[in-house]
């Protein structure tokens, strides 16, 4: 074998057209389909892998990955059979374990492939014009089942196995959706459908019974055990406004750059707004699916009627690295698939192109719309023309039918620049600076300086359809071939210097000496020839009519040419002559290029693969074949340094090889090469930053003076607020420590309480106890006295059973005798028998053993099934037998305890009911505080809010204020530097140039040290997630702690009888918990909840400030009120005292009275007693009037004196009633006392 080797360092392309053409390999590892095989691309760090496929492979159809990400499977388009290959994805290159074949398949390729969930099962459906499904064990490549599905149209689409049966696989394709189960050596269809058939395009299981399907109509049918659920019709999709507006903008392209309509393929793909469900992927919230070209629609699930509900739209994005691009046409996503974790979320389109979304970790991050990035940068969607590299910069350039130009670094392997234009590029070619290259379309020929991040088309030339141009070594002068001649352009002047005539046939191939003095050529005719610059004519020439040479190459010395074509041979030209032939082995060479050592030769193939191979060219099989693209080589090339291989493809793929040499050292040279860093830029660019520059750094003044001008603010109102904190905490300090004391004395209440309850519970207890016993031993006696009759029942069976079996053994005996003699006859007449029918069975036997080894042969295989298929019966149904043995024994002891445990708790139950009733009454009332206490809080929760409202209203004034003093005063500041004189302008102006260059500086370092801040903040983000990932560890922990308690809590239970055991119980409990729990709560105190805390408090302080001001407020006016009513009371108990003072005088005056009424009775009586009757004269008559008058005054005076007495009696039970704060005391009603009076 050649010691020339490559290895592919880059990968750049994608194959549209295969199922499961990206999925998942690790969280950040993504696989997908490229050229003839697949490549693995790490989103984090950026490397590229490809895994080469089989020989004479066309490229991939099929791809799938185990559940467990350790296999893939691959199904390969082939010549000779169809093949499925399975690779083990170890942590080195991957190994090839099995390749499948099958005579049964008639299919040359398998259309969709599917792993079981244990990895241990393959099934592959292939296509038309058979649709079949095929079951494979395949570590033991057996063939288990096969199934034709008679499929219509375009046949099977997808094919799955179930999340968690093996046994269960889906088809779907157009006009069938089929469930199969596995059973007894046959694939089984489970499902009937019904209604109309619909053409599924895909599928996806989201939980072992439901099934999501996609249809060309744009429906969504979701099946549950093969029975129709639910189904939504999805509309067609137009892309939000920021798209349709940055589309609008980007039509109005400027004649300079770019001339032309757009396509019809363009116009038809706008104009088709028929919805169709072509990727559907199962998530753990939903699926996400694609209805509309450049969308994905998520839907999460709901416990509503609609089963699943769209929760978001993601959209592809404009292309990042164009200026001016046509419009984009129809990219319809064929494949979804998710990251293990689910954080990001890849899509493949029909245009060759890759994307991902990472997914919103919330939903407070979630939008209603979204876009998605690149995996890695926009890909070409078409066959590659055109690829060159220059001298002084690490890039290449391509150029594709796609309309667009690409230039990519080699070392770095990233997209530098790209270009979309209006019509197809045919070729491509790079100035040695590297800041220039020219351009083949089909109506011009154009000159574009490569700037910073743009290309700029900096003229035109009438070269029509120029299918190869080049730079020469110097890069004084280029190449561009028109129709059959070749023009020669001076870069400086642009002027035609010179044209070479003489090719019959189409140019294919330019190429310039080493010192630029001659050029050599190759047509479709078969003609090699070399041109001498100077004067114009060839030189040489080499025609072989029969070959249509592709492309040629130059060896380091200019002198030796090497040419491939049609004809399946590598020549070597030199001296006019065909030197040397190396055969292709029956393939077509399409490329060459050769090192710039001399010493290596690389060629590209017809079947898209790459042949190195060491110079002098071997005669014999002497090179390495490396699997690369899956279309034929269209352009390839090396680099400078010799240490890159640049391989292009019709299939649109580019590859970056690193050569090797003498056993896989990198090949290394006797210089270093250094590239150059120097970058073009317009000066309108450099004007307009500038602009911004300036405007930048006046507004980064302004915002400076302004946040000076806020921390100061700030720094007042900090101070403040400290202070007010201080004096609030010092005082809640306070009211906490007297808190703590009531605490104190509740628990040492609570605890003489459950001191004595115990005490009354352990009395109980023991009166039971003895009340069990006494009856436990009434029980123990009866059973006692049964026992006793039941030993002399089981006496008297026991004679009665060994007479009865005496006489069955004598019985037994004579019919034993007779028996034998009988036998004895019968054996000899079978003895003669048995003797022939030996001699019958050996001939017999023989013939047996004949077709019993063809049978055993047969059956080996089917034994060997039902063997394991048994044998795991076995095994599981001993384990199920054990397991419902030591659940029996459970279930009997556990019987046992919740029979004592029902008659406990019985008795808990009713101790608990009364309790409850206590309880209730308390809770009642307690309700009706907590009712009263919620209103006057929201009270005066609405009071503080619209005060604080109102503060805030003044503080935006005053900024707005504030804010319009600074730009007056600096308005005053710039007429006064106006006014000063142009000579103190320009000194001024001078320093200010100087003082920029520095602040640019200062700007730069700032700009390094925001950097360095947000790596930080990544840091912090980090250290947060770590954070998060502890608190969950937090919880977990409390989980178990709760279950540990809860079965130390039951095993407490059980001593319930034994109270010392349960206090012992209890007190452990105690300590092994409730200590533990406030060393824990103490300890776990977070930032985040302090900070919560310390706002909620301030809040609260507010709240408290104002209240206590309303408080002050209540309590004056409460004692205003207060004072009158003294004042009122101090003068009603002056009037009692008044009132009785005048009861005294009433008695005495009374008491006077009744004596003098006496008196005058017994006057009376003397008088009376006189004979004679002239002593009676008007006086006596007068006193006797006198003393009725009297007597009803005084009647008078203790009627109303019993009526004040009432009155008082009824004003002081008033006052006990109501207390002086709440009310006043009502007015004594005096007016019937006046009354009397004056009466």
């Amino acid at each position: 074998m050649s010691s020339v080797a490559a290895q592919p360092a880059a990968v750049f392309g994608y194959r549209p057209g295969v199922s499961g053409g990206v999925c998942f390999l690790e969280e950040r590892l993504v696989l997908h389909a490229a050229g003839a095989a697949c490549a693995q691309f790490h989103t984090d760090q950026r490397w590229h892998k490809f895994i080469p496929g089989r020989e004479k492979s066309r490229g991939v159809r099929a791809l799938a990955v185990s559940r467990n990400r350790r296999y893939l499977a691959v199904s390969e388009t082939a010549e000779e059979e169809p093949a499925l290959t399975v690779y083990e994805l170890t942590a080195g290159p991957p190994l090839r374990r099995r390749t499948l074949t099958a005579a049964e398949l008639p299919a040359r390729e398998a259309v969709s492939l599917a792993f079981s969930p244990d990895g241990r099962y393959l099934v592959a459906a292939t296509g038309p014009p058979e649709a079949q499904l095929a079951l494979w064990l395949w570590e033991k490549q057996w063939l288990l089942a096969v199934v034709s599905l008679e499929a219509g149209g375009s046949g099977v689409c997808q094919v799955s196995f179930s999340p968690q049966d093996d046994a269960q696989i889906c088809v779907t394709g157009n006009g069938f959706f089929k469930l199969f189960r596995y059973s007894e050596g046959t694939l089984k269809q489970i499902n009937l459908q019904k209604g109309e058939p619909q053409n599924y395009l895909c599928h996806a299981w989201l939980s072992e019974e439901e099934i999501i399907c996609g249809t060309a109509t744009g429906k969504l049918f979701l099946f549950e055990t093969g029975e129709l659920l639910w189904q939504r019709d999805v509309e067609y999709r137009t892309p939000p406004k920021e798209l349709e507006e940055g589309r609008r903008a980007k039509d109005y392209v400027s004649s300079s750059d770019v001339s032309g309509e757009p396509t019809s393929e363009d116009n038809g793909s706008l104009q088709d707004s028929v919805p169709q469900i072509s990727a559907v992927a199962a998530y753990s919230k939903g699926f996400a699916c694609s209805s509309s070209p450049g969308v994905v629609l998520l839907f999460e699930k709901t416990n509503e009627k609609e089963v699943y509900k769209e929760s978001q739209e993601i959209w592809l994005p404009q292309d990042l690295f164009t200026t001016v691009p046509k419009p984009l046409g129809r990219q319809d996503i064929i494949c979804i698939c998710f990251s293990p974790s689910e954080e990001a979320m890849v899509v493949s389109t029909t245009k060759n192109q890759l994307y991902m979304f990472t997914m919103p970790s919330t939903d407070y991050l979630k939008e209603e719309s979204s876009h998605f990035e690149y995996l890695h940068f926009p890909l070409h969607s078409a066959s590659i023309t055109g690829l060159d590299v220059c001298i002084r910069r690490p890039i290449v350039a391509t150029c594709s039918l796609d309309k667009s130009v690409r230039v990519w670094n080699y070392k770095t392997n990233t997209l530098e620049l790209y270009k979309e234009f209006w019509e197809e590029a045919y070729a491509v070619a790079l100035h040695p600076t590297g800041l220039f290259c020219l351009v083949g379309f089909s109506d011009k020929l154009r000159f574009i300086s490569l700037l910073y991040e743009d290309m700029h088309v900096f003229k035109d030339f009438p070269v029509r359809e120029c299918r190869e141009c080049s730079f020469s070594n110097g890069g004084h002068l280029f190449a561009a071939v028109n129709g059959n001649v070749i023009q020669i352009y001076s870069c400086t002047t642009f002027e035609n210097t010179n044209n070479l005539k003489g090719h019959s046939g189409k140019i294919r191939a330019v190429k310039w000496s080493a010192d630029d003095s001659k050029c050599f050529s190759c047509d479709t005719h078969g003609a090699v020839y070399e041109w001498n610059l100077s004067t114009g004519k060839r030189e040489m020439e080499c025609v072989l009519t029969s070959c249509i040479y592709s492309s040629i190459a130059l060896h380091s010395d200019s002198r030796i040419i090497f040419a491939v074509g049609s004809d399946q041979t590598l020549k070597e030209i030199s001296e006019s002559s065909i030197q040397h032939e190396v055969p292709a082995f029956d393939v077509v060479y399409t490329a060459v290029a050769v090192s710039h050592s001399g010493d290596m030769v690389f060629v590209g193939t017809s079947l898209g693969t790459v042949r190195a191979m060491q110079y002098p060219l071997p005669l014999c099989k002497d090179f390495n074949e490396y699997q690369a693209h899956a279309g034929a080589v269209t352009k390839m090339s090396v680099t400078n340094d010799d240490l890159f291989l640049l391989t292009a493809s019709e299939d649109g793929s580019i590859f970056f090889w690193k050569v090797y040499r003498k056993k896989g050292k990198i090949l290394k040279r006797e210089k270093e090469f250094e590239y150059a860093e120097e970058v073009l830029i317009m000066k309108s660019d450099i004007e307009e930053k500038s602009r911004a520059m300036l405007d930048l750094q006046i507004r980064v003044k302004e915002l400076q003076t302004e946040n000076d001008y806020q921390l100061r603010l700030k720094d007042m109102s900090c101070y403040e607020k400290i202070k007010e904190l201080e004096e609030t905490f010092t005082q809640e300090l306070e009211s906490l420590k007297n808190k703590h004391q009531i605490l104190q004395a509740e628990k040492n209440n609570q605890e003489m309480q459950h001191q004595l309850q115990l005490s009354e519970l352990m009395n109980k207890h023991a009166k039971e106890m003895r009340e069990l016993e006494s009856d436990s031993n009434q029980k123990l006696l009866m059973e006692n006295e049964k026992y006793q009759e039941l030993q002399v029942n089981s006496q008297r069976m026991q004679e009665e059973y060994e007479k009865q079996l005496h006489n069955l053994q004598e019985s037994k005996n004579r019919a034993l005798e007779e028996l034998t003699d009988y036998y004895e006859e019968k054996l000899n007449e079978k003895s003669l028998l048995l003797e022939e029918a030996e001699e019958d069975m050996r001939q017999q036997l023989q013939a047996h053993e004949e077709i019993k080894k063809q049978i055993e042969e047969d059956e080996d295989r089917e034994i060997q099934d039902i063997k394991m298929k048994y044998e795991r019966r076995l095994v599981e149904e001993r384990e199920s037998n054990l397991q419902l043995k030591g659940e029996i024994g459970v279930m009997n002891k556990r019987l046992n305890s919740l029979q004592k445990e029902l008659k406990e708790r019985n008795s808990d139950i009713e101790d608990m009911k009364l309790e409850q009733q206590n309880l209730q009454g308390v809770i009642k009332s307690l309700e009706k505080d907590i009712s009263m206490l919620n209103t006057n809080i929201e009270k005066r929760t609405n009071t503080i809010q619209e005060k604080e409202k109102h503060i805030y209203d003044l503080k935006k004034k005053n900024q707005e204020l504030e804010k319009f003093k600074f730009v007056l005063d600096h308005r005053i500041e710039q007429f006064r530097k106006q006014i000063e004189s142009r000579e103190n302008d320009i000194k001024i102006m001078k320093e200010q140039i100087h003082k920029m260059e520095r602040e640019l500086e200062q700007l730069h370092k700032e700009n390094t040290q925001l950097k360095l801040n947000i790596t930080q903040l990544q840091q912090k983000l980090k250290a947060t997630d770590n954070e998060l990932h502890k608190e969950r560890q937090k919880k977990q922990n409390m989980e178990a702690l709760i279950k540990r308690f809860k079965m130390d809590l039951h095993n407490c239970v059980g001593f319930i009888q034994d109270y010392k055991k349960l206090k012992a119980g209890i007190r452990e409990l105690y300590t092994k918990y409730v200590q533990q729990l406030e060393m824990v709560e103490m300890e776990e105190v977070d930032t985040d909840l302090q900070q919560e805390y310390m706002r909620q408090r301030e809040y609260l302080e507010r709240n408290l400030a104002a209240l206590k001001k309303k408080a002050v407020k209540d309590q004056e006016s409460h004692q205003a009120a207060y004072t009158r009513i003294m004042q009122e009371n101090v003068s009603l108990i002056k009037e009692i005292n008044d009132l009785r003072q005048e009861l005294t005088v009433a008695h005495t005056q009374v008491h006077d009275l009744q004596s003098a009424l006496r008196l005058t009775k017994k006057k009376q009586a003397i008088q009376d007693a006189a004979p004679s009757n002239e002593m009676l004269s008007s006086p006596a008559v007068l006193r006797v009037n006198a003393q009725k008058e009297n007597e009803k005054i005084i009647e008078m005076q203790l009627l109303e004196i019993q009526h004040l007495r009432d009155q008082i009696q009824e004003k002081g039970q008033g006052l006990e009633a109501q207390p002086l704060l709440y009310g006043m005391l009502p007015k004594l009603n005096l007016e019937r006392s006046h009354k009397t009076h004056q009466h």
